[in-house]
């Protein structure tokens, strides 16, 4: 099949994060064994999801992994031209739900899978696809921790995220916390009598004001857009009327760190002061909803001039937005991010990606594969 043919299968299946995706994952390895792979599915937690492993080579000696998500982010058929999840062409435009972020990356790795063999003879070549990476990287921690159980450890991951074939270096960690806060209900015009979550939530949102400023003062990395690690609320909720007290609010937080600087860390201000409204007599909880840590690949890394010379480019230090690579690099395996398509594209109504960016794809992962087999 072509590029073209894989990604309207893809795009077809509708795999939207968070939902079972079990047709889209047993279709996928059912192609990477048809083209010579030994393939494991990999069950999540959540025991309707599997990410994807498949081997080309001999799985004893070091070799590199093409990586990327199959699931994609929600879609609302009212605001697109055409249906998203039917691949539907226009002036070369290939449009679909994925086809940039990142299904047209998948595409290109399987439609040139029954190659790989014949490319990369003496050494491996591993393709990892993973499920729910747009909840925040959720499902490809399942897979990198059986990894040295179902091969040698890899000397490098390419993660085709949508870059326009632009080779990334970097991009910073991420961690998103939930809080909530309960406190007693009652009239409003007797607020002694209790306890009003809002107001014990302010406190929490006033932590994380001060704790994006102080961070714009502290460690700092130029390559990045700011330079500096970021922390704001993205989602508070609370109350039923202006005349009941209210019981419970609820707050989302997120945090983009510099590498070098562990996320969840960052959130310590914000912990401290829940500690301090279960004193004041308020229920709290809070659960982390998603981590993933800052990469940064060094510039003269052979990886990088592998990457650079494959897709005719150089590369760049960092880009704002965060991706899997970040987990395979703190696993010991040095990665880069670079992909068809555009970033700018994705999360959009009428998302698409060329024909001639899918067939740059293709030749993208040929080279890579057979340059990585001389290493």
């Amino acid at each position: 099949m072509t590029a073209e043919d894989n990604l309207a299968k893809l795009v077809g299946f509708a795999p939207v994060a968070g939902s079972p995706n079990a047709p889209v994952s047993g279709w996928a390895a059912d192609m990477l064994r048809a083209a010579g792979a030994e393939v494991t599915l990999i069950e999540g937690p959540e025991g309707d999801r599997f990410d994807v492993f498949a081997t080309f080579g001999p799985r004893e000696r070091a070799g590199i992994i093409l990586s990327g998500h199959m699931d994609v982010v929600l879609a609302r058929a009212a605001d697109w031209a055409s249906d998203p999840f039917t691949l539907t062409e226009r002036d070369g435009r290939l449009y679909g739900r994925g086809s940039s972020d990142m299904l047209g990356f998948l595409a290109c790795v399987l439609a040139v899978a029954p190659e790989f063999t014949a490319l990369s003879p003496e050494r491996p070549v591993h393709v990892a696809f993973s499920y729910d990476e747009e909840l925040g990287c959720l499902g490809v921690p399942a897979l990198i921790a059986r990894l040295d159980s179902l091969c040698a450890r890899p000397w490098g991951a390419v993660i085709g995220e949508p870059t326009c074939l632009e080779p990334i270096r970097g991009h910073k960690g991420k961690a998103a916390l939930g809080v909530e806060v309960r406190g007693r209900a009652g009239h409003s015009s007797r607020p002694d009598l209790g306890l009003n979550a809002i107001h014990g939530m302010a406190e929490v949102l006033n932590s994380v004001i001060e704790t994006a400023g102080a961070l714009e003062h502290g460690p700092k990395a130029g390559d990045f857009a700011p330079a500096w690690s970021t922390m704001q609320a993205g989602v508070f909720s609370g109350g039923e009327a202006v005349n009941i007290i209210p019981d419970r609010a609820a707050m989302e937080i997120e945090v983009r760190a510099i590498p070098g600087v562990d996320p969840e860390g960052l959130l310590a201000p914000v912990l401290d002061r829940l500690a301090g409204l279960r004193a004041k007599g308020y229920d709290v909880s809070h659960a982390i909803r998603s981590t993933y840590p800052a990469m940064a690949l060094a510039a003269d890394h052979p990886l990088a001039a592998l990457v650079e010379r494959a897709a005719g480019k150089p590369s760049v230090a960092a880009v704002s937005f965060g991706t899997e690579a970040g987990l395979f690099e703190r696993a010991g395996i040095p990665s880069i991010i670079c992909g068809p398509g555009d970033i700018a594209r994705a999360h959009k109504p009428d998302e698409y990606i060329t024909r001639d960016e899918l067939a740059a794809g293709t030749a993208f992962v040929r080279t890579v594969v057979s340059r990585a087999a001389t290493l």
